[in-house]
């Protein structure tokens, strides 16, 4: 910017608080202390000054171009390719700012970038003062010396990233791979030599946008005498005592020799400490512990689903004895036990692999996150909320934040405490080997332990993961490395993931399991070396499970795991979604833009070949009509599939078999998409969900059905996460295809389930059920089940669900339902949709285009004439809009 920014100094005076959901707690400071935000309007400019423009920081240029019209919706058609020029450029930021004669004469300033992306030299009034390498990482230069009064000038040169990871990939001695991704990917090559989201080269879910930019806050911090620069809390249960206490860490940066008096208060609990301590010259951490009063009864933080989520209010003040200054921070504190189990069990070789949470064994439902937008900046709070509260309503309690996005912002690690949702967090590397050249370990271990100090006070974090199926990659062997050179690839692994990544966590977190990869055999793994000879062992640890080919309905193929942290198979998104990105030449199943957007190799082949396995492939003679279904199908696939598996890994929870089993999470792949394209999201880019989000909110549910064949014999499991023991009852009704009443109901007597366990309640041969129904009318062919849970009081417990006793392709009977609807507006739930067939329609699902909200239920089976739909909108909506906008699609309707 000409000219000078006029910002003046935020004066620091005596109570400086800000709240953990808001700012990180990077930034606290004493008296007096002063801070000036540059964050706001910069200039951008390319190498060769052809493009110069102002930008926002915190922001990139991809971002700048797209405010300023200088490129299109980067989304849109074929510009992932189209706009590579951005990412193989080098690009400038600068701005101008006026600090005061006040801020100035501080004893220390510091100029801090909490994010850049990625590469950079920062240089202030014509001196490099230093340059970065690490998206992940905060870095803060002393600047005191080299303000100047008036106009100060600060620049912030980017290189491109792509040209950066070529360079460092060819200087390097051997070969590190892989060199570049799949070519159906679109993407850059050597995403590995470089400290960034590695999705952000592609993905196959995902585009090419290597960002380049400001991601977030830029600031001036100015102190004469101490700062508190970071603050972290971690309750600590002492069983021998029955008492809880808080281990307190504050990081300080001191000009000099300080005496401090340090209070910490919990109003909530009666529980206060203080503690003198000197500081040395220098950044420093101390430990302080705060026992909580023995007397005070401490409520604990649950999972969702399993409890509340209360929190209490920690007040940590500061006093410098010799000049009487005050630091002050409020921050919230959530008491809760964790342990990662890996023990051996009964009839069973191998170890159990499961957390408890307060002493109670919780089995992990959820799924995979990845990064929400490719360019961060433009992820806003309410899209991450969304997000978060559409894992909760589908009855999630885990999300696994992926090791190849970004460490997440502070507002999703807040709002997963508030809502009870735990997080699985891997450390960013993925399906990658790595260097392990001295500047590359150094930064690496900074940002570790950066990213551990600022995330260990979330309660909702239960374990560190080092990376993303490395483990896997180098044990199979993905890389095609020859013998004779593997031990310095064992070598560099365990290098980078044990004696670095591990050794770091252990010493800066004691409160939480730390894992090497994910999948990994766990203790098993580091008996092995840290690279089992298995890593897909399902007698230990965690695994991930693709299997594309295979019929999905046969869970006789499914691995008996311990935990299952990924598996998954693809779908389109709705037809809605990808109208924004796309032209009428694009909607088609064979274009060149579903070719195109499909990073996936085959993926929109398999779609279809699995689909095609029990359903009728949609062959309307209007294309347009025939992509809607195409689309339609995929996601109907999907979630039956998914469905299939999750149920099986809850089914599996309390049982052993040949050695195989005690399941104990079930984390599908993935929960949210980075764009509008296929992938194995439940969730489209925009928030829209899924049909298999909607089955997950059934097969999720704490109290659950899961019915299924083995070799003709009908089994129904209750599967119960509830505290308490109860007695369940199955129902199953059978259905004629061609009739909407039940052909005959068969209950089984009450059986008692204890809590958190999965048991058979319902026995009998197929044959002799549908023997016994209806005078023998009934065929595999014509009829079909519905079942669900009733407790002894006949009260319905859990979700209805439905099992097909031949593919539906083959069903015979099956009639086109016209479906009629009216709506009616709810002033307390929203918009009642009422739904009126003629016929059984199998996989309604319900479509209001681009109004944003979500259905009560949908791709279900209307079995009866009338149903009722809620539709809950997330924004002003009316009667009339939703009505012009619902279309409804049956399965029998892509015949």
């Amino acid at each position: 910017m000409s000219a000078c920014r006029k910002i003046e100094p935020i004066l620091v005076v005596i109570l400086y608080v800000w709240s953990l959901l808001i700012i990180p707690a990077y930034s606290l400071y004493g008296e007096e202390s002063l801070e000036l935000s540059l964050n706001g309007k910069w200039t951008l400019q390319n190498t060769n000054k052809s493009v110069l423009l102002p930008a926002e920081v915190p922001g990139c240029v991809h971002s700048a171009l797209l405010k300023q019209g200088l490129i299109q919706d980067f989304y849109f058609r074929f510009n992932d390719v189209a706009y590579r020029w951005i990412s193989l450029d080098n690009w400038t930021y600068t701005t101008s700012f006026c600090p005061s004669d006040e801020l100035r004469r501080k004893q220390r300033v510091k100029l801090v970038f909490v994010g850049v992306d990625t590469v950079a030299s920062v240089s202030l009034n014509g001196v490099v003062m230093g340059k970065t390498d690490n998206m992940f990482r905060r870095y803060e230069f002393s600047i005191g010396k080299w303000l100047i009064e008036g106009e100060n000038k600060l620049e912030v040169n980017l290189l491109s990233p792509v040209v950066y990871t070529s360079q460092r990939s060819h200087a390097h001695s051997y070969r590190v791979p892989p060199e570049c991704p799949p070519a159906v990917q679109k993407g850059e090559c050597h995403v590995n030599f470089i400290r960034k989201a590695q999705s952000s080269f592609s993905w196959d879910w995902g585009p090419s946008f290597p960002t380049m930019g400001l991601w977030k806050d830029v600031r001036l911090e100015a102190f004469d005498v101490l700062q508190l620069t970071h603050l972290s809390t971690v309750p600590v249960y002492d069983s021998s005592l029955s008492q809880w206490g808080v281990q307190v860490e504050v990081y300080l940066d001191a000009v000099k020799q300080t005496a401090v008096r340090v209070r910490l208060l919990l109003a909530e609990l009666s529980t206060e400490e203080s503690f003198n301590m000197l500081v040395d010259p220098g950044k420093h951490k101390k430990t302080l512990s705060l026992h909580v009063n023995v007397s005070s009864q401490v409520n604990l933080w649950w999972p969702s689903g399993h409890g509340d989520q209360p929190s209490y209010r920690l007040m940590v003040t500061g006093v410098m004895l010799e000049e009487e200054v005050i630091l002050s921070r409020e921050t919230q504190v959530y008491f809760r036990t964790l342990e990662l189990v890996q023990e051996p069990i009964t009839g069973s070789p191998g170890l159990s692999f499961y957390f408890r949470v307060n002493k109670k064994p919780i089995f992990l439902k959820g799924s995979n996150w990845i990064p929400a937008h490719a360019l961060q900046d433009m992820i806003h709070p309410a899209d991450v909320r969304n997000l978060l509260q559409s894992a909760v309503d589908a009855n999630m309690n885990t999300l696994r934040v992926w090791g190849g996005g970004v460490y997440e912002q502070d507002l999703f690690y807040s709002l997963c405490d508030e809502m009870g949702v735990m997080i699985w967090q891997d450390f960013m590397f993925a399906c990658a080997l790595y260097p392990t050249d001295p500047d590359f370990i150094e930064t690496v271990r900074e940002e570790v332990t950066q990213q551990v100090r600022r995330l260990k006070s979330h309660p909702s974090i239960i374990v560190w993961s080092g990376n993303n199926e490395n483990e896997a990659a180098l044990a199979t062997d993905w890389f095609g490395i020859p013998v004779a050179q593997r031990p310095q690839y064992y070598k560099d692994y365990v290098s980078l993931y044990v004696d670095n990544i591990r050794a770091i966590v252990q010493q800066e977190d004691g409160s939480r399991p730390v894992l090497v990869s994910s999948p990994t055999n766990g203790a098993e793994t580091e008996q092995e070396g840290w690279v089992a000879q298995n890593p897909y062992d399902v007698h230990y640890g965690d695994t991930h499970y693709y299997s594309y080919f295979q019929d999905c309905w046969d869970w006789t193929a499914l691995p008996r795991t311990r935990f299952a942290s990924e598996y998954g198979f693809q779908s389109w998104p709705s037809f809605s979604t990808l109208q924004k990105v796309s032209i009428p030449e694009d909607w088609s199943y064979s274009s060149n833009f579903s070719s195109h957007r499909q990073h996936h190799l085959g993926g929109n082949q398999q779609m279809l070949q699995q689909a095609a396995l029990h359903y009728h492939l949609p062959e309307s003679s209007d294309l347009l009509q025939r992509y809607k279904h195409t689309l339609y199908i995929t996601q109907v696939m999907q979630a039956q599939c998914v469905k299939t598996q999750t149920e099986f890994y809850r089914r599996s929870q309390s049982e052993i078999l040949d050695g195989k089993g005690h399941t104990m999470g079930a984390l599908y792949w993935q929960l949210n998409d980075i764009w509008q394209g296929p992938s194995w999201s439940s969730i489209e880019f925009g928030g829209k969900w899924k049909m298999l989000h909607y089955f997950a909110q059934d097969f999720f549910s704490p109290v659950l059905p899961v019915c299924f064949e083995n070799q003709d014999v009908l089994l129904v499991y209750a599967v119960s996460d509830l505290s308490q023991d109860l007695s369940f009852r199955a129902v199953i009704s059978v259905y004629d295809w061609s009739r909407m009443d039940p052909v005959c109901t068969v209950a089984s007597r009450p059986a008692l389930v204890p809590g958190s366990s999965a048991e058979v309640i319902y026995k009998q041969p197929i044959t002799a059920l549908l023997a016994g129904c209806g005078g023998g009318s009934c065929t595999r062919l014509t009829c079909f089940l519905m079942y669900h849970l009733e407790d002894v009081s006949g009260r319905q417990r859990g979700p209805v669900s439905h099992l097909f006793l031949s593919s539906p392709k083959e069903a015979q009977g099956m009639l086109k339902p016209n479906i009629t609807f009216s709506i009616q507006q709810d002033e307390v739930v929203g918009y009642t949709i009422h739904l009126r067939s003629s016929a059984v329609a199998a996989f309604v699902w319900l479509d209001v285009q681009d109004i944003p909200g979500r259905f009560s239920t949908n791709g279900f089976l209307m079995v009866t004439m009338n149903t009722t739909v809620t539709f809950y909108p997330w924004s002003p909506t009316s009667t009339q809009k939703l009505a012009e906008a619902l279309t409804i699609t049956t399965l029998r309707d892509v015949y």
